[in-house]
């Protein structure tokens, strides 16, 4: 019969650009065949050359991170990366992009992004114990926010509750930069033990390719390549190409996999993610260095007709494929039928490092894999200058004399407690299961999620952060922040940080400008992760988030989200940031105390500026108040520990009063020099500051000093009110500004 698929009469200048090839690239793939690819062939080749698949505008620069500790297991090039928690146990874990199909379809959208980070994680054997999720929308009172800001909660709540994976924290800011292009990060860490960690290099020529899961449908075909492209006016049309998620059949995936995981059956074990069986299989063999063979009449479809190029580039959820040793192939069967989950040998290990794909008795695609995988196209792309990237953004230094004197320092901590950035996140998390499982060790809210490791003493502590308009004023130093902001978020809550995720979310690397905030970044992150022992084990580039949609920006703001993991020995030392009893001593710890206002949300929601440069980061001086901090904890020395960030001392005073319901006095005027010095005091954003409370100051005092630690005596807890110098604000008005904006939002009162 004559073969569609086979056939090189369809392949135009125009189809190869609707699959995002470049003349050169189209070049590279003629020289890599010898010969004309069929339709089939061009879109493996487009999927895996995708910025999603290959990073290839990003992995000259993904090079300069520090990948490896000592208690590092895996870094960057699995699935997720693995770390060691000691007693024989392993922390797996990742955070993965789903920008483009949450702004498509955003309950989806949301959903398939924390299906698919699941599957990373328990196809390395680890039961997944914790789900998080780094969310930025544009402006609150833009047509089309309220109904992405709801689609994408439900969408993380109602795959995440019915998959039986808590919920237990995250992060979202608002910026009109992302109006056109919603960013959706979804992070989740599983446990397991370090003697029972899987891989996807495949091995033993003649081994079966087995395919187990979901069905194959049309759904979620050139994922991928859309994901790996900016938005036009036409982004609504590309709403078949996101794909459609099913968590009660992810629920009995996951099982099944760690019910045959029990066994020795398994030889490599392959999530099918972005580019769906392409790059789960090109993965596989690349990474044993063999070769697969498929037999595409083979693979289970949920629709009539499916040509191959369609079953090799759709993205349905909930699929695996795995390479079994011989003769273990009924055995592992019956686990999936018994889970009710579908089964089907679909091809076999060879020695031809190539992919062979046959359909109908036919070789409907015969491609090397080389130039599939390490050998995809890589770039270094032009990149402005640090000097001529501040003049291309524009961002006006910040002159002191222009900072007016605020007439209402109470009315200001309102307003930024009240704020899109700064409002009470509850009617997000409110929607998430955060409970179930039943080691939750403190509900949403605090610097980090703890999440026990069941049926031990340790914890996990988790966290997601990133400052996106420090990285737009100073990649930079934008970058080093992200990494310190997590570093410090784990230290809060008494855990040692020991390696970060990462999912960095820029625009068009085609143009200088982004690729300089790329690289400022990704730097910025290095000597961060270096610095502080923190080094980067699994991560994610999603690139080309732009939009030319009416309504829309242009690029979004740099935001290289992190994703940070600690350990605690005993979780029932964890720290939390709420005030505990009346007559505590509150003191600041660490920074240096030059109230730095330049980016700080103050100036931006109070005085509608964006001037200034984005707050130094002492990295040195980080680690050291971090290890303090941690050490206070563990001899319980500390009531309360805050991390200061977004609107400085008095916002964290005010997030610290409201977790407890307990006021504070600051009984006597703050006698600052000279105007000005009190706001910069209470709003400045500078790094490397916590808030405690304690019983006993003097001695608090005393180790700091020892520490060479700046330490100062703020006043103490207690009262319904926050008495800061002159200014008092009841506890009950604060609250109301607090928690007002999301249901105002949602009921649309705002």
């Amino acid at each position: 019969m004559t073969n569609p698929a086979a056939s090189t009469s369809a392949i135009t200048p125009e189809i190869i650009a609707d699959h995002g090839l470049s003349e050169e690239e189209y070049a590279r793939v003629l020289r890599a065949l010898g010969r004309e690819p069929n339709l089939t062939e061009l879109g493996i080749f487009s999927v895996m050359w995708s910025e999603h698949c290959s990073y290839k505008s990003s992995r000259i620069h993904l090079a300069k991170l520090p990948t490896q500790a000592p208690h590092v297991i895996c870094g960057p090039g699995e699935n997720a990366g693995v770390i060691d928690i000691g007693d024989g146990q392993a922390a797996i874990f990742k955070m993965e992009s789903h920008n483009h199909p949450s702004y498509i379809e955003p309950y989806q959208g949301a959903a398939t992004g924390v299906g698919g980070i699941l599957r990373d994680v328990f196809t390395m054997g680890a039961r997944p114990v914790a789900n998080m999720n780094a969310l930025r929308f544009g402006s609150p009172d833009h047509p089309k926010m309220k109904h992405l800001i709801s689609g994408v909660v439900r969408g993380i709540g109602g795959y995440g509750n019915c998959v039986g994976v808590p919920t237990v924290g995250g992060e979202t800011n608002f910026d009109p930069a992302y109006d056109g292009n919603i960013l959706v990060n979804a992070m989740t860490v599983g446990v397991a033990d370090t003697d029972r960690i899987f891989y996807c290099a495949a091995a033993g020529i003649g081994n079966p390719v087995v395919y187990v899961g979901s069905k194959t449908g049309r759904d979620g075909i050139h994922g991928a390549t859309m994901a790996s492209a900016d938005f036009a006016e036409d982004a609504d049309a590309k709403r078949p190409t996101v794909q459609v998620g099913d968590p009660f059949t992810e629920k009995l995936l996951i099982e099944a996999c760690l019910e045959l995981m029990a066994s020795d059956a398994i030889v490599a074990i392959q999530d099918m993610g972005a580019a769906g069986l392409t790059s789960s299989s090109v993965e596989m063999a690349s990474k044993g260095g063999v070769g697969i063979e498929l037999n595409m009449n083979s693979v289970p479809q949920r629709e009539r007709g499916m040509t191959p190029y369609e079953m090799m580039l759709s993205e349905s959820q909930e699929r695996m494929l795995m390479v079994l040793k011989p003769g273990r192939e009924s055995e592992a069967e019956a686990i999936f039928l018994k889970w009710e989950l579908d089964f089907a040998v679909i091809g076999h290990i060879t020695d031809t490092e190539h992919l062979v794909l046959k359909w109908h008795g036919e070789t409907v695609a015969d491609i090397p894999l080389g130039p599939l995988g390490d050998d995809a196209p890589k770039y270094d792309r032009p990149a402005l200058s640090r000097d001529a990237y501040k003049a291309w953004a524009l961002v006006r230094p910040l002159d002191p004399a222009t900072i007016p004197e605020s007439t209402d320092i109470a009315a200001d901590l309102l307003k930024l407690m009240a704020s899109p950035d700064l409002a009470s996140r509850r009617w997000i998390w409110e929607q998430y299961d955060h409970m179930v499982g039943a080691d939750t060790v403190a509900p949403p809210g605090g610097d980090a999620a703890v999440v026990r490791v069941h049926g031990t003493e340790k914890a996990l502590a988790i966290t997601t952060d990133c400052t996106p308009r420090y990285c737009y004023a100073d990649p930079y130093e934008g970058g080093k922040q992200a990494v310190a902001e997590a570093y410090r978020n784990l230290c809060a809550v008494g855990a040692t940080p020991l390696a970060i995720t990462n999912c960095l979310n820029f625009g068009n690397p085609q143009r200088p400008e982004i690729m300089a905030q790329f690289v400022g970044c990704i730097e910025g992150m290095a000597d961060a992760c270096r610095a502080l022992d923190f080094p980067v084990v699994s991560g994610n580039v999603s690139l080309y988030n732009e939009s030319k949609a009416t309504g829309g920006g242009s690029a979004i703001l740099p935001t290289p989200a992190i994703g940070g993991v600690g350990l605690l020995k005993d979780w029932r030392k964890a720290a939390t940031c709420e005030f505990k009893a009346s007559g505590e001593a509150i003191i600041l710890i660490g920074g240096q105390d030059k109230g730095h206002l330049g980016q700080s949300l103050w100036l931006r929601e109070v005085m509608g500026r964006k001037d200034g440069s984005a707050p130094p980061v002492h990295l040195t001086d980080e680690r050291r108040t971090g290890k303090f901090i941690r050490n206070q904890a563990a001899q319980g020395s500390v009531t309360a520990v805050h991390d200061v960030s977004d609107g400085g001392v008095a916002v964290a005073l005010a997030e610290m009063a409201l977790a407890g319901d307990m006021g504070l006095y600051w009984p006597e005027s703050l006698r600052l020099d000279h105007p000005g010095e009190e706001l910069k005091f209470l709003f400045g954003e500078d790094q490397g500051r916590y808030l405690v409370t304690t019983v006993d100051a003097q001695s608090l005092l005393s180790d700091a000093e020892t520490a060479g630690l700046r330490a100062v005596v703020l006043g103490q807890t207690g009262g319904d009110a926050l008495h800061i110098g002159a200014h008092a604000i009841p506890l009950a008005t604060l609250r109301a500004a607090h928690e007002g904006f999301f249901p105002k939002l949602m009921d649309g009162e705002l």
